[in-house]
This record gives C-alpha cells, structure tokens and sequence, in this order.
C-alpha cells in the first residue's frame, strides 16, 4: 500500500504504544520519511532496523528551543513537513484533593502545551506550501471527564478544543490544511499496564466490541485521517473506543 507515499510525516511519542503504531502503519504505507519522537533513544535501534524511512530522534515538545532546530533540519533536508501527529503525553492520576501543583503542571506541560508548541513550530511550513495534515491524540477522558483525572481531562480536552480553532485558522487565504483529533478509549499500551485486570473488568464488559483498543486500532484511524482519502474532513473528533460510554 502507499497511502502515505511522499509524505515527510513527524510522530510525538513515536518509541512505544500508539506512536509507535503509528509510526509502524506510516512506514508500511511508504511514507518518504518517519520521524519517531521521544526524550529516551533506546528505543531507536530496534525501531530503525531494516527501514529507511524511519528515523528516531531526540525531542521534547516542551522544549521551544529543541523542537524549532527539528523542524528547521527536517526543512533543510526534505523540504516539508507533510504530517504532524501529536501523541506524546503523560499522566499523573490522583483525586483532585490529593493531586500537586507538580503532577497538574506536568500533565498540562506535556499533553496540552507540547501539543501547542509542536503544531506552532510545523504549521507555519504547512501554510507556506498550503497543505498539511495535523492529528492530535486526545482521549474520551477529554470529551466525558474521569475520576481521578483533573489534569488528564484538562489538558485532553484543550487539544480538541485547539483542534476545532486551529482547523479554521489553517485553512485560511486558501490554504488545505486539515487538523483533526483521534480520541482513544482504554487501550493496551505501556502507560495501562499498571492498571489491574480487576479494574480493566468493568472497562471491558460495558464496551459493545468487548475489549480494549489495540494501538494499531488508534494508528489506523491516524493514517486515515492523515492520508488523502479523508481531504474533506477537519475540525473533527474521531472517538476509537469500541463504543465505550464513559
């Protein structure tokens, strides 16, 4: 398949779990160029191994002074950016009386205010050539709220609130740049697998499809909306969760 062919794609929180997937899925369908995000490099080797069109590289999307050398080099070397998922995020969970200033800035920090940095640093290269896709990974937490969650809700819900303004704002002066958000129910990454199965139970047995999203469940719906058979959709809020109501 080549539905990503040509694309110069960029993948927060690419070394493991959804990003991962993502990344897996871009390069299968021939993207030019996958760049797998993450602050830790161990991941990178086993990732590149055997692909030409993966790279990994060392970035944290809170840090402005990090992400715009990326993005410029990325410029230098391939001439565009043609996608940016934002996936990399974090949580802290306490009920709203036991949690810190520390775990709600940290949370915030990372899944709300990466995600602004990193799509103010690529979406002005979008708009010069006037086309681009940019999905965010938000959560049905952010659209139904969880107990426990304060932080994560928050920050989840300001990236489908940034994805509905900035879906406008890109398309404007005739641009085609579509912004979208993807938002997972319970999926079985490296971030649940604290939880216990004794908590997952209830999750499972009220989800219609009757179990937990796989990460490539999540890369799927990214690559469709990343990929030119969804060029008339933006500002939307694709909910993958087997049909879980929170």
């Amino acid at each position: 398949m080549n539905r990503m062919n040509g694309k110069v794609c960029v993948v927060t929180g690419g070394a493991r779990g959804i990003g991962r997937a993502i990344v897996d899925r871009f390069a299968e369908e021939d993207a030019r160029m996958v760049f797998a995000l993450d602050v830790n490099d161990s991941a990178f080797p086993e990732l590149e191994s055997g692909r030409s069109n993966v790279r990994g590289a060392v970035v944290n999307v809170t840090d402005t002074a990090q992400i715009q050398a990326f993005i410029d080099g990325v410029v230098a070397e391939f001439g565009e950016i043609s996608v940016l998922v934002n996936n990399a995020g974090i949580t802290r969970d306490a009920l709203i009386q036991k949690m810190s200033d520390e775990d709600w800035a940290a949370v915030i920090h990372v899944n709300l205010t990466g995600v602004f940095k990193m799509t103010r640093a690529v979406a002005p290269r979008m708009m010069e050539k006037g086309s681009g896709a940019v999905v965010s990974i938000a959560s049905v937490v952010g659209l139904d709220g969880n107990i426990g969650q304060s932080n994560y809700a928050a920050a989840k819900g300001g990236v489908v609130a940034m994805t509905k303004g900035w879906a406008k704002e890109f398309a404007r002066k005739g641009a085609r740049i579509r912004v979208n958000s993807v938002s997972p129910g319970y999926c079985r990454t490296p971030m649940i697998e604290s939880v216990p199965e004794k908590v997952l139970e209830p999750i499972i047995t009220k989800t219609p499809l009757g179990r937990l999203a796989m990460p490539v469940d999540i890369a799927n719906a990214v690559l469709f909306l990343c990929s030119d058979e969804s060029v008339f959709i933006t500002g939307q809020v694709l909910r993958v969760d087997g049909g879980l109501v929170l």
